[in-house]
C-alpha cells in the first residue's frame, strides 16, 4: 500500500488531497499538535502528534512514506518570514530520510507583473511582494534538493475556493461565511481577468499526477488553468445563480479603509500586498498539464460555487 504524510491535513488543500488519497487506497498519515481535538471527519487518517516546525516530529511522522504533501501554511497569512522556510526545510530533510517525493501546492505569488499576462512553468520569477520572495526561495530550496536526488512535484494554481477552503479571497472578500448572501464584495476591477482554482480539482490533479510517477521529472512543475473569469462577471454570476437571486448587489472592496487600518489589522496588511493581482490580468497556461494527464480535472463553475457556498454556511 502506498503511504503518504499530509502536512496541513486540517486545511483546505491538505484535507482535499488526504481524502482523495484515502479513496484511492493510500495509507495516509498526518500531524496535529493535539489529535484528540479533531472532528469525526478526520477519520481514516492515521494521526501523529507533532508540529511542522519540529524537524524531529516531521522525521518521525514521515518514516517509511512514499510522498509528503506539504500543504501547511501559517494561519491568516501571518508570520510567513518566520515560519514558511523552516517548515519546508523540515519537510525536505524528512523526504531525504524517507526517500519520498515532496508535493507542494504552488501559487502565482512567485511572479511579478513583468511575467504577466500569461504564465507558463518557465516564466521569470521576479516577485514584488514579501510573500512572493519567500515562495521563490521555498521553491529554490526544493529545486536544490531535487539536484541532490530528491523528487518534487509542484502544482501552481490561481486563487483557491472550495467547501473547506480558508484564508482565501472568496470567503474573506466576496461573501461572509455563515451568513446568507445579501451582497457580493468584489476586490478587482471589472473587466480585468482573474483566475480561480476549485480545491477539489486541484487535489484531484495532484493525485492523478502522483499515480503516474514514471511521467514526472525529479523536479516536476505544472500549471492549472482552473476557472478563468475573463472580466469578473462569471464568478459574480455563479454566486447569484447559486443563491437564486440575479439582483444581488455588488460592491467594491474598501481598499482605502483597509490601508488606513492595516497598521492595526494584520490581515488587511497582508491582503493589501496582494492587490496587484487584482489590478492586472494573470492567467496560467496548462499545456504541460494537459500533455501529461490528457485533460485537467474541471468542475463546472456553477456547481463548484454552489458547493463552496454550502460548505461556508451561506446557503
Amino acid at each position: 500500500m502506498t503511504k503518504a504524510l499530509v502536512l496541513g491535513a486540517t486545511g483546505g488543500i491538505g484535507g482535499e488531497v488526504a481524502r482523495r488519497l484515502l479513496a484511492r487506497g493510500w495509507n495516509v498519515r498526518a500531524m496535529h499538535r493535539d489529535p484528540g481535538k479533531l472532528p469525526a471527519r478526520a477519520n481514516g487518517i492515521v494521526w501523529r502528534k507533532g508540529d511542522a516546525m519540529s524537524r524531529s516530529d516531521v522525521l518521525a511522522a514521515a518514516n517509511g512514506v512514499d510522498v509528503i504533501v506539504h500543504a501547511v501554511n501559517p494561519p491568516g497569512y501571518r508570520n510567513w518570514g518566520r515560519l514558511v522556510l523552516p517548515m519546508i526545510d523540515n519537510t525536505i530533510a524528512a523526504a531525504a530520510a524517507a526517500e519520498a517525493r515532496v508535493v507542494l501546492p504552488g501559487t502565482v505569488y512567485n511572479f511579478g507583473p513583468d511575467a504577466f499576462p500569461v504564465l507558463d512553468e518557465t516564466s521569470p520569477q521576479h516577485p514584488v511582494t514579501v510573500k512572493g520572495k519567500i515562495r521563490v526561495e521555498l521553491e529554490n530550496r526544493l529545486r536544490a534538493a531535487s539536484a541532490d536526488g530528491a523528487r518534487v512535484l509542484i502544482v501552481r494554481a490561481g486563487d483557491f475556493f472550495g467547501p473547506q477552503a480558508a484564508n482565501n479571497w472568496f470567503s474573506q472578500g466576496l461573501v461572509k461565511p455563515g451568513r446568507p448572501v445579501k451582497a457580493i464584495t468584489y476586490p478587482g476591477r471589472r473587466g480585468v481577468g482573474h483566475q480561480w482554482a476549485y480545491l477539489p480539482d486541484v487535489a484531484e490533479t495532484m493525485v492523478r499526477l502522483l499515480e503516474m510517477p514514471e511521467r514526472l521529472k525529479p523536479f516536476a512543475v505544472f500549471h492549472m488553468d482552473g476557472h478563468w473569469d475573463a472580466d469578473g462577471a462569471q464568478m459574480i454570476g455563479a454566486i447569484r445563480n447559486a443563491v437564486g437571486n440575479p439582483n444581488i448587489p455588488v460592491g467594491k472592496l474598501p481598499w482605502l479603509m483597509m490601508r488606513a487600518l492595516s497598521p492595526v489589522v494584520p490581515v488587511f496588511r497582508e491582503l493589501l500586498e496582494m492587490r496587484y493581482l487584482w489590478k492586472l490580468p494573470v492567467r496560467m497556461n496548462n499545456a504541460r498539464l494537459k500533455a501529461t494527464l490528457g485533460e485537467e480535472p474541471h468542475t463546472p463553475l456553477d456547481e463548484a460555487v454552489r458547493a463552496t457556498l454550502r460548505g461556508l454556511g451561506c446557503l
